[in-house]
């Protein structure tokens, strides 16, 4: 391991100061751009070099001291350090990197960053379980950073409050169980209502330890749910708790139900932004016949069905697109359709089955939509959907994506921004515009 004074030129994708040596890139963990600092090379590669920093010889005036006392060790936050508004800044470059250097594209125009809170917002999440034999305890957090060990958490400040509150009860709870070192996860999921934890269980569970499950629930007024095996056995401990969890659309009059296996956005606040931002985008008219692809649970489909004529929602779960149908029949629409169909696996033929799509919503998971781009690409100028929004969770794949569109379907690259949905971590969520 040598040590070496090096000058910081940026920030990469995991948060990483981004400096050279010796003709190499070096990524250090804890440096931010503009820094000077001394820093332990401690792996070394062919054509990068990996460093942890020692000693900041000159500070960025966006450094911050970290909120959290776990912060370094814990995996789930990368970026506490950062100022709120410079780690946006920091993701704003990079979709605009990936966009120029991938996609060979450029915005014409950059919109503004979507914001929301930088602490509580995080309603989903997946706790490790962890019996620690030497130190003769149980462990529930996230994983320490870059390692199978569990961090040895008491609060997290970007958990609601009432939730971080639980991490040390959860402890307790575990222990209290008969063999504390067959639980595996808890899975967090904060409705507007309630709250559930869904518990990984790997053995079955006697009448004494639902007993304690009901006690704790009653107390800390939350839900059980039970996963023996995979996620089709997850269940409500209590069978009138099904059908409590959901979360609102206000502004469009919708009340969205949904199950803790269901993917469901993290931050329900940005959420809301951003479906409003990605309706306003779109341009919806009332005469419109408009497509959401990767539609899920219908997230953007049913707010789309009260500004358009007909929304057709497409989604590779046919259990994601039954419960959609159901919201929308509880919402008392009737001019969204759903179709379940392996979006990755599209082709021509089938986008020009649909007939006539005169706008669409695309957001697909990190793998992006190769597939439907291509297909899009394919068909004749004319059919093509007039205006297209992307949301995108990779800026990598929504650059790969907007090449083809670009160059190969004839839009052109109206706009392009970022969204906060995940703030204090590296993760980039994104919005583009293209215009036939």
């Amino acid at each position: 391991m040598s040590q070496e004074v090096l000058q910081v030129e940026s920030l990469d994708l995991e948060a990483r100061g981004v400096a050279r040596h010796d003709g190499k890139v070096v990524f250090i963990e804890g440096a931010l751009g503009s820094e000077r600092v001394t820093a332990n090379i401690f792996r070394r590669k062919p054509s990068y070099e990996i460093a942890r920093v020692q000693v900041i010889v000159r500070e960025s005036s966006q450094r911050v001291k970290p909120r959290c006392e776990h912060f370094g060790v814990c995996g789930g936050c990368v970026m506490q350090h950062l100022e709120p508004a410079a780690q946006v800044a920091s993701k704003q470059r990079v979709l605009e990197d990936n966009l120029a250097h991938i996609g060979k594209v450029q915005p014409e125009q950059m919109l503004p960053p979507l914001h929301g809170p930088s602490w509580g917002y995080r309603y989903r999440a997946r706790l490790s379980v962890r019996w620690v034999a030497k130190k003769g305890t149980v462990l529930v957090g996230f994983h320490e950073r870059k390692s199978s060990f569990v961090a040895d958490i008491k609060t997290c400040h970007v958990l609601p409050p009432h939730v971080a509150a639980l991490l040390v009860p959860l402890r307790g709870l575990i222990m209290a169980l008969s063999a504390p070192d067959r639980f595996a996860q808890i899975e967090v999921c904060v409705g507007d209502a309630v709250t559930a934890l869904v518990l990984r269980h790997l053995d079955p569970l006697s009448d004494d330890e639902i007993a304690t499950l009901r006690a704790f629930a009653a107390q800390h007024n939350i839900q059980w749910w039970l996963q023996s095996k995979g996620p089709d056995t997850v269940h409500a401990l209590e069978p009138e708790d099904e059908n409590k969890l959901s979360y609102r659309l206000p502004e469009f009059g919708l009340q969205m139900p949904y199950r803790p296996t269901d993917f469901t956005q993290v931050n329900h606040q940005i959420n809301r932004v951003l479906v409003s931002r990605a309706l306003s985008l779109l341009g919806v008219q009332r005469s419109d016949r408009v497509a959401d692809m990767f539609c899920g649970l219908g997230n953007f489909t049913l707010p789309l069905a009260t500004q358009c004529h007909t929304v057709l929602g497409v989604e590779g779960s046919a259990a994601l697109t039954e419960r959609a149908q159901q919201a929308a029949v509880q919402a008392g629409i009737s001019n969204a359709q759903f179709q379940t169909l392996n979006l990755f696996e599209v082709d021509q033929d089938w986008l020009q089955g649909l007939g006539q799509i005169d706008r669409m919503l695309i957001d697909p998971p990190r793998e992006g939509a190769f597939a439907l781009v291509q297909a899009l690409a394919a068909i004749p100028l004319h059919e093509r959907p007039v205006r297209i929004v992307y949301v995108s969770c990779n800026p990598a794949t929504l650059a790969r994506d907007a090449a083809v569109l670009v160059e190969e379907a004839g839009y052109r690259l109206r706009s392009a921004g970022v969204i906060n949905m995940f703030p204090h971590t590296s993760h980039i969520e994104s919005i583009a515009v293209f215009e036939r």
